[in-house]
């Protein structure tokens, strides 16, 4: 038989567990939101890039046009590698992460529960 002690201490190992599964979707989550507003973001200076290079084709002063066209590359290059650098390596330490203490939590019932 397991002690009270022994049952207070499984108690809080398991609530322990879960503030870390809650921790973790709450950093999960707000990559998410992080990454759709990166994607508008990318989506809207894709859009105004290429009305500045119709307006470059229309225009005869290209100088200014092409300096803000370079800076937009610029700017779309850098969300590229953050969307690249950070979604893919985080989300499969997320999965890596809620996988194994899915098992944890599943090996700690059941031992719990006998």
């Amino acid at each position: 038989m397991s002690s009270p002690k022994s049952g207070d201490l499984k108690e809080n190992e398991l609530e322990q567990i879960l503030v870390e599964v809650e921790q973790s979707l709450v950093q999960l989550q707000e990559r998410y939101t992080q990454v759709k507003q990166d994607l508008e973001k990318r989506s809207r200076l894709l859009e105004h890039q290429q009305e500045l290079k119709q307006s470059q084709k229309d225009s005869t002063s290209a100088k200014p046009l092409k300096t803000e066209l370079r800076n937009l590359q610029q700017e779309l290059d850098s969300l590229e590698l953050n969307l690249e650098s950070v979604l893919l390596p985080d989300v499969f330490w997320q999965v890596v992460r809620f996988v194994f203490l899915g098992i944890a939590l599943g090996w700690f019932l059941r031992i719990w529960a006998t």
